[in-house]
């Protein structure tokens, strides 16, 4: 899973998606009121991926040590 985040989060994978999509916009010749629609779906769906992404690394941060172990709390052995 952080695999995926890490890739997720690469300004070059999204600059390539973008590059991507502007190519195939202009290849069936898009006019304005398309480029805007479709800008403002973009746009839109990064802003509520980019929010649970955030959310999520908030919410893992904030676990107690015996929450990200199950419960389970292991105790160094006394000498």
């Amino acid at each position: 899973m952080n695999e995926l985040k890490k890739k997720l989060s690469s300004r070059k994978l999204w600059t390539a998606v973008c590059g991507i999509v502007v190519g195939l916009a202009a290849a069936f010749g898009l006019d304005e009121n398309e480029w805007a629609q479709i800008a403002g779906i973009v746009t839109s769906a990064v802003s509520v991926i980019a929010y649970i992404f955030g959310e999520s690394s908030i919410d893992k941060a904030n676990k107690k040590p015996e929450e990200k172990t199950n419960g389970t709390v292991t105790e160094e052995p006394q000498e």
